[in-house]
C-alpha cells in the first residue's frame, strides 16, 4: 500500500473511532435530577448572596452521578458511602493546603485508594473522577483554619442534598423500570487492583507536579484531566479520550466564552450549571467529545465562578486549555506504561517484591 494510501486508511479509521456515537437507553430523568442535584446548592447560595458557598456545595453534589442502577436499598447505601469518600477527599485536599509539602503525596494517596475501590467494585463511568477533582479543587482553595469546618459542612451539606435528589429519583424511576442485579465486589488480582491504581495514582502525581514546575495558574486541571484520560480500559480508548478530550476542550472555549460573561451573576450561574449539567449527562453516554465540549464551562464555573469579577474570562480559558492539553497528553503516557506489557511488566514485578503478601 502507497504511503499517501495508507495514510488517508488511517486517518478516516481515527475519525471513525472520533466520531462513533454509542446508543443509549438513558432516560430524560437522570440528567435533570442530576441538575437539580448541582444546581439547588448554587440557586440558595445565589438566593442568600454567597455563590461561593453554593459551589463548594455543588462540588458535593456531583456525587449523585455515582448512583447505580440497583434496588431501592443498595443504591441509597451505595451513594451515602460515595458521599462519605467525596466528603473526605475534598477535606483531605483541605488539609493538604494548609501543610503544603503533602500536597502532592496526599493527592497520589487519594488517587490510589480511589481507584483500587474503582476496580474492587467494578465502579462504571466517571469512575474516581469527581473524587479526586474534589481532592484537587480542595487542595488550591485558599482557606484559613477558621473557615476550615465551614467548607467541609457545606461540601456534605450538598453530597446530603445529593442523596435527597436520588431518593425521590430512585422512587420516580423504579416504578417504571426493573432494577438491575447487585454485582458482588469483583477479585481483580494484583495486576488489576494494586499494578494499574498505583501507575495511575503515580502520573496524576506527576501531573500535578508538572503543572506546579510550570508554575500554570491553576494546576488542579492538569491532574483531573489526566485522571479522565487514563482511566480507559485499553490503549485505543486512552488514545481516543485525550483527543476527544483536548479537541472537544478547544471547541468548550468558545462555549465557555459566551457563559463567563461578566453579567452573568449569581442567579445565572445557578441556571447556567443546571443547565449545562442537563446536557453533559445527555451527551456523555453516546459520545464523549461532544460532552467535553460542554463539561469545559460546566467545570470552569464549578471551580472559578467565584472569581469571575476578578480574573479575566480569557485568562480562564487559556490557562484551562493549556491544562487540560498538558494533562491529557501526561494521561497518554500513563495509558502507555499501563497497557504497554514491556514497559508494565518490570513495574509490577518491583511492586511484587515490595507486597509479596498482596502479591499471592
Amino acid at each position: 500500500m502507497q504511503p499517501t494510501l495508507r495514510l488517508v486508511v488511517l486517518a478516516r479509521r481515527e475519525l471513525s473511532h472520533l466520531t462513533h456515537v454509542q446508543p443509549s437507553e438513558r432516560h430524560w430523568s437522570m440528567p435533570l435530577a442530576a441538575a437539580l442535584a448541582s444546581g439547588v446548592p448554587l440557586l440558595v447560595g445565589a438566593y442568600f448572596g454567597h455563590i461561593a458557598y453554593g459551589l463548594v456545595s455543588s462540588l458535593g453534589g456531583m456525587v449523585f452521578l455515582y448512583l447505580p442502577a440497583t434496588a431501592l436499598p443498595h443504591r441509597m447505601v451505595w451513594l451515602m458511602a460515595c458521599a462519605f469518600a467525596m466528603v473526605t477527599c475534598y477535606t483531605l485536599g483541605l488539609t493538604s493546603h494548609l501543610v503544603a509539602p503533602m500536597l502532592i503525596p496526599v493527592l497520589v494517596f487519594i488517587a490510589v485508594l480511589t481507584m483500587m475501590a474503582v476496580r474492587l467494585y467494578r465502579i462504571g463511568p466517571p469512575g474516581g473522577l469527581f473524587f479526586i477533582m474534589a481532592a484537587a479543587i480542595g487542595a488550591y482553595t485558599p482557606v484559613s483554619v477558621e473557615q476550615f469546618p465551614a467548607l467541609v459542612g457545606l461540601n456534605a451539606l450538598g453530597a446530603l442534598l445529593a442523596c435527597a435528589v436520588a431518593l425521590a429519583y430512585s422512587v420516580f424511576t423504579l416504578r417504571r423500570r426493573p432494577a438491575h442485579a447487585v454485582e458482588p465486589p469483583s477479585t481483580p488480582g494484583f495486576d488489576a487492583g494494586v499494578v494499574d491504581p498505583v501507575l495511575i495514582g503515580a502520573f496524576v502525581g506527576i501531573a500535578l507536579a508538572a503543572a506546579q514546575l510550570l508554575r500554570m495558574p491553576r494546576p488542579y486541571w492538569v491532574p483531573v484531566s489526566c485522571l479522565a484520560v487514563i482511566q480507559g480500559t485499553s490503549l485505543r480508548a486512552v488514545w481516543n479520550k485525550q483527543l476527544q478530550r483536548i479537541v472537544g476542550t478547544v471547541a468548550g472555549v468558545g462555549v465557555a466564552w459566551f457563559c463567563l460573561q461578566p453579567g452573568l451573576g449569581p442567579w445565572g450561574i445557578a441556571l447556567m450549571v443546571m443547565g449545562l449539567t442537563l446536557v453533559v449527562e445527555t451527551l456523555i453516554v453516546r459520545h464523549y467529545g461532544s460532552a467535553v465540549v460542554f463539561i469545559t464551562p460546566l467545570t470552569l464555573l464549578l471551580a472559578d465562578a467565584a472569581d469571575l469579577g476578578s480574573t479575566s474570562a480569557a485568562a480562564l480559558m487559556r490557562a484551562r486549555l493549556l491544562d487540560t492539553v498538558l494533562g491529557a497528553l501526561i494521561g497518554l503516557l500513563g495509558g502507555i506504561c499501563l497497557h504497554d506489557a514491556r514497559i508494565r511488566a518490570p513495574i509490577a514485578a518491583a511492586l511484587r517484591r515490595s507486597v509479596p503478601r498482596m502479591a499471592r
